[in-house]
């Protein structure tokens, strides 16, 4: 239905005659500000549907200097994970009253774009999913007193919050699983161009097998696939089995590459976890698949994507708080290729 009565467009106080309220109680139900009586929020709702009344956000943005939109800026979505943190982001954005403004950006013109789109709606909130955030972008939305949080990554900048996976956990339970496994010698693939997140987990892995004496940093075997995803997984693994290599635990940034290098390995005549044990980063659908089954570390969508909204808005009421960096707990989902022994 169109939001049109008698050919004018249909109002608050439209909805609000027809239902014998306030206009002040229509606007609080609509902005999910303030307690408003069941019955009063029903016969609201009941009449908006009626007249097929439908909220202006732009207009609630000129009126209050921001809109009920979150910007999203987001890359590569034919990753699994990425897409399946896009899903949260947008349920639990919906479920705070806002609606999404998502974006990618890949280069210098799509950058100038999202900046001026965000403005110009007058955004609440930007959340950032890239890997790499432009920083001009980040900068841009900052100056204009626009709340920017960043998901499993970092910047340089006390004035943008971040909520990341807890990757020092990670790498406790995976260095823990590969002791309890009876592994001996340790790998960490990652690919050459990696995000923060990838880089930090790769850390917070040597970190912890050198602090509880599984193997020195020498001994901890880096595997560099020149690129992302499962392609650059596999052949990864050609070239680790004819550089000679032998390991007993691989663990990896993400889980794309995790299955292209166990794939990779089968085309070689080696399997986990009957020749090596393989640990993966993301629990995506694929690695539950039957082909793969992979034991992999469980990164908690729709915790993150609460973080996420509570921080933005906190940042929103007082621009001069202090930094938030919220780690979000992860667990080790055991599969076939590093089961219990």
């Amino acid at each position: 239905m169109s939001n049109t009565r008698r050919g004018r467009s249909v109002s608050a106080e439209d909805v609000a005659k027809l239902a014998g309220v306030s206009r002040a109680s229509v606007s609080r139900v609509f902005s999910n500000q303030g307690n408003v009586a069941r019955e009063t929020r029903e016969k609201i709702l009941q009449a908006a549907n009626e007249l097929g009344y439908q909220v202006n956000f732009l207009a609630q943005g000129l009126n209050r200097k921001r809109s009920q939109l979150i910007g999203v800026v987001v890359a590569r979505l034919s990753d699994p994970f990425r897409s399946s943190l896009l899903e949260g982001l947008l349920s639990e954005i919906q479920r705070k009253g806002y609606q999404a403004l998502v974006t990618e950006v890949r280069d210098a013109d799509e950058l100038e774009m999202t900046i001026r789109r965000f403005t110009q709606f007058r955004v609440s909130g930007v959340v950032v999913t890239s890997g790499q955030p432009p920083a001009d972008l980040v900068k841009e939305c900052v100056q204009h007193n626009i709340p920017v949080v960043g998901i499993n990554r970092h910047m340089d900048r006390p004035d943008v919050d971040f909520v990341c996976s807890d990757n020092k956990m990670a790498a406790s339970l995976v260095a823990e699983h590969f002791t309890r496994c009876g592994c001996r010698s340790f790998a960490w693939l990652n690919y050459r161009e990696s995000t923060w997140s990838g880089i930090n987990r790769g850390e917070k892995f040597r970190r912890e097998m050198v602090e509880k004496g599984l193997c020195t940093e020498s001994d901890l075997l880096q595997i560099v696939a020149e690129t992302d995803g499962y392609e650059g997984g596999r052949q990864a693994a050609h070239q680790f089995y004819l550089q000679g290599n032998i390991v007993d635990g691989v663990f990896c940034a993400n889980a794309q590459l995790a299955c292209g290098f166990l794939d990779g390995m089968r085309e070689n005549g080696l399997d986990a976890p009957t020749n090596f044990h393989i640990i993966g980063f993301d629990n995506t659908p694929q690695t539950a698949q039957y082909s793969y089954r992979l034991t992999t570390i469980h990164q908690d969508v729709i915790e993150t994507s609460k973080r996420v909204l509570s921080c933005l808005e906190a940042r929103g009421k007082d621009p001069s708080i202090a930094q938030c960096v919220e780690e979000i707990p992860v667990k080790l989902v055991i599969r076939n290729t590093s089961p219990l022994i």
